[in-house]
């Protein structure tokens, strides 16, 4: 800044002017005159969305109108006592009964499916210890056919066997006969008997009531055994046994 000795110099520089002064510093703010502040709008936004204010008035006299977000919804409250039961409603009318419908026939029986295949052998099992078997013979009885099964366990086996029977043998020679007996009443007619041989014809005598029919003879004792018919073919192969016991 310029310094000027008296008000010619002044004059001087500033012809049009007869007093100039230069602008001094601002002075302090001075005291703060009244102000109003008051809530205009208050709007609910949208949840997540930010919350906002606006000034719809002046500085001096403000009014603030806000926005602020609703909250997110809350975890599921307690579920409340339950409410008194209302009173029952009158009953309605029993529909008609509709008619019933006729019984479908009864599907027929499917046909059995086939057998399915024998399944594959399963394999050896591991060999057991050395065990000595034992065999005794358990029951023996005639039948129509040959037939051997064992039945036990191991190593204690028991041998059932069936054994055909022999053909029927030759009648036995006719036994002497006995003293004939006082005549008895008749009987019933026995079985026919086998025919005698004829004896020596003797003087006809009178004739007799019928006597009763004489007991049939024994049987003859049985022939022997007849030939052991040919052996049959083997069987399939069973499954394989439980490992046996552990020997002495």
């Amino acid at each position: 800044m310029s310094n000027y000795n008296n008000n010619d110099d002044r004059n001087k520089f500033f012809p049009h002017c007869r007093f100039c002064y230069v602008q001094g510093p601002t002075g302090p703010t001075g005291p703060q005159g009244p102000a109003t502040i008051q809530v205009g709008t208050t709007t609910t936004g949208a949840p997540g969305t930010p919350a906002s204010v606006t000034n719809s008035g002046t500085n001096q006299n403000a009014i603030l109108n806000f926005t602020i977000p609703a909250g997110v919804t809350g975890p599921t409250g307690a579920t409340g006592p339950a409410g008194t039961s209302g009173t029952t409603g009158p009953t309605g009318p029993t529909g008609l009964t509709g008619p019933t419908g006729p019984t479908g026939p009864t599907g027929a029986t499917g046909p059995t499916g086939p057998t399915g295949p024998a399944g594959a052998t399963g394999t050896t099992g591991p060999t057991g210890p050395a065990v000595t078997p034992s065999l005794t013979i358990g029951t023996v009885s005639t039948g129509a056919t040959a037939a051997a099964s064992i039945t036990g366990t191991s190593p204690n086996f028991i041998l059932n066997l069936t054994l055909p029977q022999g053909a029927t043998g030759p009648t036995g020679p006719t036994g002497a006969g006995g003293a004939t007996g006082p005549t008895g009443p008749a009987g019933t007619s026995g079985a026919t008997g086998p025919t005698g041989p004829t004896g020596a014809g003797g003087a006809t005598g009178p004739t007799g009531p019928t006597g009763i029919g004489g007991a049939t003879g024994p049987t003859g004792p049985t022939g022997t055994g007849g030939p052991t018919g040919p052996t049959g073919p083997t069987g399939a192969t069973g499954p394989t046994g439980p490992t046996g016991p552990t020997g002495p």
